[in-house]
Parts: structure tokens; C-alpha cells; sequence
């Protein structure tokens, strides 16, 4: 036999031992550990870890879970009760007891096998926590507001292009097919010319009063250090660490006003096509705030007093809660959680088909963020699109604290001519790291 020959029956020999191997081997290796039978191989799986486990973040991490490619590792929250209840639901889905607890995220963001996090903490932790994560080399799905003051929406945006990561803001609705076909409607002409549109958010409330102090647990049980994190210090009392911080100066978002306006403003920011600007000026009216963009759009931002109730006259209660609509010279689009989409005239419904589901619905969302993991692109929600939309409803917000209009530089993000309204753009941080 000549050389070539028998190089070529050498190379037959050596294939068919490693595919006779191959055989061997997955008779003996599960099929889940190789990716067969439609499974996910480990090494393919995003490895991810959990930041604070409330109520919200249940919801969220329910969803992730029944996603094939993702493995949740980890979970870090400062309240022991709240760990073991992550680690039972965890450990519920997979079948194991693998989950891991810390009571310092910051431990869980030293582990290099976790490729991405999840944080939900309440909204005085977002951005620290995010830009911890993202210098941690992680990936960032947080909850919104996502920054509790312009500057720590403007700080998180920069810190996520700087360290390159993928990042995801909670605000769902991006990601749902009826709030996409109404903003579709907009931007195909449907409508006409957009000239208003309607954003529902909450009644705002100023609220800093200290509820009595109580008797501060062991930081095993709680962490009352850590539960503060930046946010100024006072006592310990357990309806805080239950929710009472919602509507706290301390530990929320504007007033109150993001905590819809997140969702609300930043559909209309997408409907606007203002995604890189904001509106320009704002007005503080008593059941609103009216706004107007550099095009002439004019966004109002409208107070529901019964927002989980009756929301008329504003707007069509049976759409459901986080309504919006839109207005052109040929009509108008309204739609909510509830996933119907109701027009004026009926007509511009005509022909129009989208799968209707519910706006809390965050499993597409979160689809997005993974997808985005694996081929680094922008998300549905990246920093850019919450930056903008974040900062127009914090904006909105200050402008209703003064009482007066405001005017705000879009490129800079400065109110102009307002050194008052300035120092809100921020506020001091209190030294938590020990």
C-alpha cells in the first residue's frame, strides 16, 4: 500500500473508534449532560444569580425558571426568611438542593460561573447594585425604577456601556405584544400625525416621616445595615423590611410617579420615537403634568386615583392597570394590561392581528435579555432606552415637588436656568460598605 493508503484507512480507523465511543458513552452519560433528546448541555446553560427575592422578584424568577437554557445558582437577600423561601422555590424547580444562599450579594457577585443576575431589591438598591454587578463582569436584568435619582440612571447607563454588558430593564410591557402593535399603529401611520398621548401613573406623594423604632434584629435574621444599603439612616422597624418603604422619600422613585411612569412614560417614549431624547419641558397641573416634546408632541402624564380601580374618565378601566393611549389626527389607540386593544374609529383595527397576553407577563422579556446574552446585542429595554425614559419621568416628578414648569436640555440632561431643580437630579449616599 502506498503511504496515502494507508494515512486514509489510519483516519477511518480513528474516526470510527471515537464514534463507537461516542455510542458508549451516551449509553452511560445522561442525555441532558450531552444536549441530546431537545435538552440544554450545562456548559451551555446561563449560569444566574438572584439579587433581593421579594414578592416582585418571585414573579420574575417563576418565569426564568422554565426557561431551559438557564440555571439559576444563587440567591443573595439580607432577610433569612426570604432566602430559604428562594432556595425552596429554586430547589422546587430543579429537583436538587444546589442552591446557594448569601446574605452580601457582593459574595454571590465574586463567583466567576455566574454569567448574569437578577435584581429585584427595592428601588434604593437597583442602580448600586447593578453597577456592582456590571464591574463584576455580570449581566444586568433589573427591576425598575432602575435608578432612584437622574444621576444614578445617568451613573448605571455609563457603567453598563463602560464595563460592555447586557443589560435589561424591567419594563415588561416593551416586550408585549399588545402595547407593540399600539405603538406600531403610531409609527405606521395608522393614526395620522401623533399629536397627544396619555400616560397613567399613581397620585405622587412626598412621605419621609420615621415609623417608631424597634428593637434591631441580629443581621442574620435581618441585615439592617445592608436593607439600607445607600439610603439615609433611621431605626429598624419590621413594616419596612414588609413593604412600608414604598412611598418613603428615602427608598423610592420620584414621588411615587415611576413606579407606573417607568412602564407608562417610557411606552410613550417608544411611541414618540424619543428613545435618544426626552420631553422638553414640563407642567405641573393638579391632576397632572403635561409635557411637550421638541417635535410639538405633547405628553400627558395623568393622576388615577383609584389606579388599580376605576380609572375612568382617563381611560377605559376593563383595559386593564398601566393604560396608554395615543392620539393622532386620524384617531386613537388605548390599551393595557388586560391585553385588548380598542381604537377610535373601530376601523383601525381592521386587519390587524397580535397575540393578545397579559402586560405582567415577563417571560418574553426575559427571553429577550438571554438571547441578547448570547449574541451581545441591545435589548428591548437597554440602558439607553430606560436613561432617557427614566430620567423624562424623574423630571416630570421634580417639576410637581416645585410646583412650577420646568425645562430640561435633553443632550445634557440639565434643567435649564433651575439650580433648585438641579440639586434633585441627585442625592448624598450614605457609606453602607463595611
Amino acid at each position: 500500500m502506498t503511504d496515502s493508503t494507508n494515512t486514509t484507512r489510519r483516519d477511518f480507523l480513528c474516526t470510527a473508534a471515537m464514534g463507537a465511543i461516542a455510542t458508549s458513552a451516551a449509553s452511560i452519560v445522561p442525555a441532558s449532560a450531552l444536549g441530546l433528546e431537545g435538552t440544554v448541555a450545562p456548559s451551555e446553560k446561563i449560569s444566574l444569580g438572584v439579587i433581593g427575592i421579594g414578592p416582585r422578584c418571585t414573579y420574575d424568577l417563576t418565569a426564568m425558571l422554565q426557561l431551559p437554557d438557564i440555571r439559576c445558582v444563587a440567591i443573595a437577600d439580607v432577610q433569612k426568611s426570604r432566602r430559604d423561601k428562594g432556595k425552596e422555590l429554586v430547589d422546587g424547580a430543579y429537583g436538587d438542593s444546589s442552591c446557594k444562599l448569601y446574605s452580601d450579594f457582593r459574595e454571590l457577585l465574586d463567583r466567576k460561573d455566574i454569567d448574569a443576575v437578577l435584581i429585584a431589591t427595592g428601588d434604593r438598591w437597583h442602580a448600586p447594585a447593578s453597577m456592582l454587578a456590571a464591574q463584576a463582569g455580570k449581566d444586568v436584568y433589573s427591576e425598575k425604577p432602575c435608578g432612584i435619582t437622574i444621576e444614578l440612571c445617568q451613573q448605571l447607563a455609563d457603567t453598563i456601556d463602560a464595563e460592555g454588558r447586557v443589560f435589561q430593564a424591567g419594563t415588561q410591557r416593551r416586550s408585549v405584544t399588545n402595547f407593540a402593535k399600539a405603538v406600531e399603529m403610531v409609527h405606521t401611520g395608522k393614526l395620522g400625525e401623533l399629536h397627544t398621548m396619555h400616560a397613567s401613573v399613581y397620585i405622587p406623594v412626598l412621605e419621609n416621616s420615621w415609623l417608631p423604632p424597634e428593637a434591631t434584629p441580629d443581621p442574620k435574621v435581618c441585615d439592617w445595615n445592608m436593607w439600607l444599603g445607600p439610603a439615609a439612616w433611621r431605626p429598624f422597624n419590621q413594616k419596612y423590611v414588609d413593604g412600608r418603604w414604598r412611598g418613603q422619600w428615602d427608598f423610592d422613585s420620584g414621588a411615587r410617579l415611576l413606579d407606573w411612569g417607568a412602564h407608562t412614560v417610557d411606552l410613550c417614549q417608544w411611541a414618540n420615537n424619543a428613545d435618544d431624547t426626552m420631553p422638553i419641558e414640563y407642567v405641573p397641573e393638579q391632576d397632572k403634568i403635561v409635557c411637550r416634546y421638541e417635535n410639538g408632541v405633547k405628553l400627558i402624564i395623568d393622576f388615577l386615583a383609584e389606579p388599580f380601580g376605576n380609572r375612568d374618565p382617563h381611560y377605559i378601566t376593563r383595559l386593564g392597570t398601566c393604560p396608554v393611549r395615543f392620539i393622532g389626527s386620524e384617531g386613537w389607540v388605548e390599551t393595557g394590561d388586560n391585553g385588548e386593544i380598542v381604537t377610535d374609529p373601530k376601523s383601525l383595527m381592521q386587519d390587524e392581528q397580535y397575540e393578545r397576553v397579559r402586560g405582567l407577563d415577563v417571560g418574553t422579556h426575559a427571553r429577550n435579555f438571554f438571547d441578547c446574552m448570547r449574541t451581545r446585542e441591545l435589548t428591548n429595554a437597554n440602558q439607553h432606552v430606560m436613561r432617557k425614559s427614566h430620567i423624562a419621568s424623574h423630571a416630570a416628578a421634580i417639576a410637581w415637588i416645585l410646583g412650577r414648569k420646568l425645562t430640561i436640555d435633553p443632550a445634557t440632561e440639565e434643567f435649564i436656568d433651575d439650580p433648585e431643580a438641579n440639586l434633585l437630579r441627585s442625592r448624598p449616599a450614605r457609606d453602607w460598605a463595611v
